[in-house]
């Protein structure tokens, strides 16, 4: 993800170019989608989320600070909006499991999807402050620096909230029985 590249296309976007916006939509539609989809693990939630992540960033393209990574701050309101979109759904989705290494037999296959689906609910069972460093972290691949940047909190705290999202995360895969 390259800033100068990003910041480019936001400049142009602002510019009323259209292209560029497009450009930005679709580098980042499916990091947005598969962020969206960890925090709420429901394909179709995390398709209106993704929508409306981008409708706020057209709408907002003033907002942003080219000093900050567009991917930073695209995240973060893909987080928010995830996280709303918890609040008012109040419920917690059933988990689906991705599908499985095609190169393994059916009963690793079914192991496989047994243990994915433990580690999806005990991920869906923790604050969505834990999850969010969670998914950042392990799913997406940021550094610490990344996810500081992402969530707008020091290093610092965000060593210590992933420190404790794995504990909360070990203790829940703990009472599944898969730990």
């Amino acid at each position: 993800m390259n800033k100068s590249d990003d910041k480019t296309l936001m400049e142009r976007s602002l510019k009323g170019d259209r292209h560029a916006f497009e450009t930005l939509l679709v580098k980042y539609e499916r990091p947005v989608y598969n962020a969206a989809y960890r925090m709420l693990h429901n394909p179709d939630d995390a398709r209106d989320v993704t929508q409306t992540v981008f409708l706020k960033v057209y709408e907002h393209l003033d907002q942003y600070d080219p000093a900050r990574r567009f991917f930073s701050w695209v995240y973060r309101i893909t987080l928010n909006e995830s996280i709303n979109w918890l609040k008012k759904s109040s419920r917690q989705a059933t988990l689906e499991q991705d599908t499985a290494d095609q190169g393994s037999g059916p009963r690793q296959q079914a192991g496989q999807a047994q243990i994915g689906e433990g580690i999806q609910a005990a991920l869906m069972t923790i604050k969505s402050e834990y999850r969010a460093v969670i998914v950042l972290k392990h799913v997406l691949g940021c550094s610490y620096s990344e996810i500081s940047e992402v969530l707008d909190i020091p290093v610092k705290k965000v060593k210590s909230r992933l420190y404790t999202a794995r504990q909360l995360l070990q203790e829940r895969l703990t009472e599944q029985g898969l730990h």
